[in-house]
């Protein structure tokens, strides 16, 4: 035997020369590997050293455009469910289902969705012969990158030879408070044969064309017929089917009948240098739709669908239960574990919507479970109110009487305890009276300190209470230094067991006093009070000013409020049949002015009714804030049909804000500006 491979066949000799050909070529390879993964580790650490670099040169900053549609938009004769847009680059769509609105409306919802570059529509109704279809993407369409947004867009076809491009707008306003409303549905029905448009349409059929409000409460209705006529509706869709079918809708109605029309117009648009300074002011012509002014002012009809909401009894002594909405008669209540109707105090809410009992009988209040008959009006399903008893209703009190001795017993332990201590390091110290066996009525009082003439303060209680004996209260005014008795009157207050009202002939810059004796008043469930005082301060007369209003108002009727910067009301006053309304001793500060017409001379705004074709009473806003001062005397003349409904409410006191509006992010300014600061630090 010579040599190492004797025994080795030509096969075998092949093939391990050809493995170990094989497995040095694996390492070249591998080492190549080795130093290709460390050069880029290398430049990695240098890019990642360098942070403040540029990172792929410029920011998009271009809006997505429309390179084609299939069908094209504005096409005819399309009879396609399916639709698609083409971009030149990647795109989204943003907030879809608040802003991409498809008319006419459909029975099914469409789906409108972005694949990669462009935009699938399908549409699942039959298509209507002979209609323009639009497919408004308002503000939603923006690259999938940096966002930039392509701005208000719309896609449309007819399924006929002819396609309608006309536009309607206008404004969906709050009737109560002229606050623009966003998302609310505006539609158009076309007029009948005889050339109306009946009010029974918007109960029985979806609207012919649709849009929804923005922000601002502004609507855009497009692919409007020219030479026809139309009426316009709003309404809060509750259940999607584009007609009023429930009393929880928000609607409104303008009663003119229009017809869309359009011109040239030329608007000034002004050319910005930068952020502060404008360059030019260039005039723009563009088609001009009318009309653009519609105003639907919207409300909610009263008789809302009443139903038991909850039941509530957090302690022993008291329960409440919650409507839906409010009814003219009360409940009745009728005891299993205990006779009749158990004798309770019943206070109803300010809108009658919520009620609560209060349990007087402490062999009632301290039972754990009250079972009994609850009968109340309720809304059956033709929307009528009918009696409707819910059976051994059961109440228990998240905190039970068993519980509340626990607590009683734990506070008296800990308050021995601490009383024992005090002994220990004050001889003959005089024992005290436990604060927990004696539970005292507390009690608040609207407004405190300083009043106004016209005012009667409110004391509430912190459960119901009886009047006190007169010989008990005294109300007394400083004169000099000396405190004397004046004549007051303290009253109940309807529907308010916990409170009592105070009457005053109030004087300008006079200080009173209220007290009440110890153990005066007692409530109902058996606590007294302890002594009570409330100091009063009426301002001085110079501390005031007042304002006169003439509002030039063709209706009678017409109630005049102040309001502060919430929009709530201050001050309320009829104005005369000539429109004038006075306000006297008003304390320095901004106020603003809203009235509103009262055809039904209640003296409180009306809301309206859809059925009787009653709109809500008419609501008009003074479009700044009056500043009063001290000693200032202001005779302010109110053109209230003056100004445009839409532009009457200040934005001070506007809650609804506008939509802001996309723009493209400038971030290649911010680029350069870093480009020029890390050049700067290298030299």
């Amino acid at each position: 035997m010579t040599g190492g491979f004797s025994h080795i066949t030509n096969n075998q000799f092949c093939f391990q020369s050809g493995k170990q050909g094989i497995t040095t070529g694996h390492r070249q390879s591998r080492s190549l590997f080795l130093i290709f993964y460390f050069l880029f580790f290398i430049l990695l650490l240098s890019a990642c050293a360098s942070i403040g670099s540029p990172d792929g040169g410029p920011y998009d900053e271009t809006p997505p455009k429309v390179l084609y549609a299939m069908p094209a938009n504005q096409a005819v004769n399309a009879d396609k469910q399916k639709m698609s847009i083409f971009f030149d680059e990647y795109i989204k769509i943003e907030n879809a289902s608040e802003k991409v609105v498809v008319s006419p409306p459909q029975k099914e919802m469409p789906n409108v969705r972005a694949v990669g570059k462009h935009i699938s529509i399908e549409l699942f109704d039959t298509l209507l012969p002979n209609t323009t279809y639009t497919i408004d993407f308002s503000d939603a369409i923006v690259d999938n990158n940096e966002g930039n947004p392509m701005g208000n867009y719309t896609y449309s076809f007819s399924t006929g030879d002819v396609i309608d491009t006309m536009e309607v707008s206008g404004y969906v306003l709050n009737a109560a408070d002229l606050e623009p409303l966003k998302g609310v549905l505006v539609g158009l029905y076309e007029e009948n044969a005889d050339g109306l448009v009946p009010d029974s349409l918007f109960r029985t059929r979806a609207f012919d064309r649709v849009s929804r409000t923005n922000g601002s409460g502004r609507f855009v209705i497009r692919g409007v017929a020219p030479g026809r006529r139309y009426r316009a509706f709003a309404l809060k869709d509750m259940d999607n089917d584009f007609r009023f079918s429930q009393k929880s809708e928000l609607l409104g109605w303008d009663t003119t009948l229009f017809s869309a029309s359009c011109g040239p117009d030329i608007r000034l648009d002004t050319i910005w240098a930068d952020s502060t300074h404008y360059d030019s002011i260039q005039p723009v012509h563009y088609t001009h739709f009318y009309p653009d002014d519609i105003v639907i002012r919207a409300f909610v009809e009263e008789g809302q669908d009443r139903h038991l909401l909850k039941t509530q009894r957090d302690i022993p002594e008291k329960f409440t239960v919650f409507f839906t909405a409010p009814a003219d008669s009360l409940p009745r209540i009728n005891g299993i574990n205990f006779e009749g109707d158990g004798g309770f105090i019943v206070e109803p809410s300010a809108k009658g919507d919520t009620i609560t009992y209060w349990i007087t009988d402490t062999a009632i209040a301290y039972n754990d479970t009250l079972i009994f008959d609850f009968t109340y009006l309720d809304t059956d399903t033709l929307h009528q109110l009918v009696w409707k008893t819910d059976s051994a209703l059961e109440l228990v009190p998240k905190t039970t009487r068993a519980k509340q001795l626990q607590e009683l017993a734990k506070k008296t332990e800990e308050w021995e305890k601490e009383q024992k201590k005090k002994q220990k390091k004050v001889k003959n110290l005089q024992p005290e009276e436990n604060p927990y066996l004696i539970t005292y009525l507390s009690m608040s009082c609207k407004p405190s300190g300083g009043v106004d003439p016209f005012q009667k303060p409110r004391l509430t209680f912190s459960e119901p209470v009886s009047l006190p004996d007169s010989s008990a209260v005294h109300f007394r005014m400083k004169v000099d230094t000396l405190w004397t008795d004046v004549p007051f009157e303290l009253t109940t207050v309807e529907g308010a067991p916990c409170d009592f009202q105070l009457s005053v002939e109030w004087e300008l810059g006079q200080q009173y006093s209220l007290e009440i004796d110890s153990a005066a008043v007692r409530g109902a469930l058996g606590h007294t009070n302890q002594p009570l005082k409330q100091d009063f301060r009426v301002r001085k007369e110079e501390e005031y000013g007042a304002l006169f209003i003439h509002a030039l108002l063709p209706d009678t009727g017409v109630v005049v409020q102040l309001l502060n910067g919430s929009d709530k009301p201050v001050r309320t006053e009829r104005a005369d049949p000539t429109g004038r309304a006075d306000f006297f001793y008003l304390k320095p500060g901004d106020y603003y002015l809203r009235c509103f017409v009262d055809r039904n001379g209640d003296g409180v705004w009306t809301t309206g009714e859809f059925d009787s074709a009653n709109s809500a009473e008419e609501v008009f806003y003074f479009p700044k804030p009056m500043t009063v001062k001290a000693q200032w005397e202001i005779d302010q003349q109110w053109d209230v049909r003056g100004i445009a409904v839409m532009k009457q409410k200040p934005k001070k006191i506007t809650k609804q804000k506008p939509d802001k509006e996309k723009k493209t992010k400038d971030r290649n300014k911010e680029r350069d500006a870093a480009m020029k600061r890390q050049n700067k630090g290298k030299r």
